[in-house]
């Protein structure tokens, strides 16, 4: 009995990127698709939902990585320092 080696053509893009700008590039691939507006109604409902399970894994990714940040900016009471990002102002505590 021969078993077929995965020749599926999505086979690579099966297990969600692990790096954030990776997750990005696939959404954002994703998003061209749908705006296309060339897809079979079943072909669009399954880039939707991969869009939308990439975008829960994008928001955990960003969601650890605010916990980093205030786990560095903790001051040595434990006590967490956090301020709003805002690149434009130029303020600074």
């Amino acid at each position: 009995m021969m078993s077929s080696g995965g020749s599926k053509p999505d086979a690579a893009t099966d297990a969600p990127p692990e790096r954030f700008d990776e997750l990005l590039t696939r959404l954002r691939g994703l998003v061209d698709k749908l705006e296309s507006g060339n897809l079979p109604l079943e072909d669009g409902l399954r880039f939707f939902e991969e869009g939308m399970a990439l975008c829960r894994r994008g928001a955990d990714i960003l969601d650890r990585a605010e916990k980093k940040v205030e786990t560095l900016l903790a001051a040595p009471g434990g006590d967490v320092r956090t301020a709003p990002f805002d690149a434009g102002s130029g303020q600074s505590e």
